[in-house]
């Protein structure tokens, strides 16, 4: 069954195969979703051509979303090529590494500022051009971690924009409902991808996360996937302003929780 036949889908965040955005841009275009992708910088083309041609995106273009006048830019080019949007898929973060390997007490201003200009702004600045585009209402998801609600080892600054993020969600549904225009967050497991390996000790906590899970396994980029065809399709219609766990149900453990004999 095809959720998103007629559907435009603009994917930001594909750095590789690994990504957590190339495992959403396959299954939306799985469930007949248009794709159009953009990636971060010039050298991350070579990577995500080979993708696009896999996915039959006609529309790649690069997008500094730090960069106003890029982002504007961006979007026209969209309006021009792909006409309407359905699907907005922000997924985007970034702070310096050196933020994430020292004391969050010692976050540096322009380590804080980045982290948040690059993590949560770049929502709003995207929401804010893909709206107009949204004619018929659409789905805008964007992907956080559970260390924007708990403190996560090592994740920092990170864990401060993830927090600013989820509000932002909200604030944004909020907004745009009234358009026809649901936002929402998607919050994986960890995952190995190339922004995860800048966090210390990442691969002892990938590690141990399926001894604990309850459903005792690890999570795909696949699984993130289906959640996003879910909330790209009619079927989540009236979600919105939501985080979703696509965790195995780690979050609903408490400390020392996960105790449950593994079959």
């Amino acid at each position: 069954m095809s959720l998103l036949e007629g559907k435009t889908a603009l994917v930001f965040g594909v750095a590789n195969e690994r990504s957590i955005a190339w495992g959403i841009t396959r299954r939306l275009f799985s469930h007949g979703a248009r794709i159009g992708l953009s990636y971060a910088g010039e050298k991350l083309r070579k990577r995500v051509e080979p993708l696009a041609e896999q996915v039959d995106a006609s529309f790649l273009e690069r997008c500094d979303v730090t960069d106003d006048e890029a982002v504007a830019t961006l979007f026209e080019r969209a309006a021009e090529q792909l006409g309407t949007i359905d699907i907005l898929v922000h997924a985007i973060a970034y702070a310096p590494r050196e933020e994430l390997s020292r004391p969050f007490s010692e976050t540096s201003r322009s380590g804080f500022h980045t982290a948040m200009d690059v993590s949560v702004y770049s929502l709003i600045s995207l929401a804010n051009h893909a709206a107009p585009l949204m004619r018929d209402g659409g789905s805008i998801m964007t992907m956080t971690y559970y260390g924007g609600e708990k403190v996560a080892s090592n994740y920092n600054v990170m864990g401060v924009a993830k927090a600013a993020l989820e509000s932002t969600t909200r604030y944004l549904a909020a907004d745009l409902g009234p358009r026809g225009v649901r936002v929402n967050a998607i919050s994986p497991g960890p995952i190995r991808t190339l922004s995860a390996a800048g966090v210390k000790g990442f691969r002892a906590m990938y590690d141990e996360f399926s001894s604990l899970a309850p459903m005792r396994r690890q999570v795909t980029i696949e699984d993130v996937g289906d959640t996003a065809v879910w909330l790209g399709s009619e079927l989540a219609g009236n979600v919105t302003g939501q985080t979703v766990f696509v965790d195995g149900g780690y979050s609903v453990l408490a400390p020392g929780g996960g105790s449950g004999e593994r079959e």
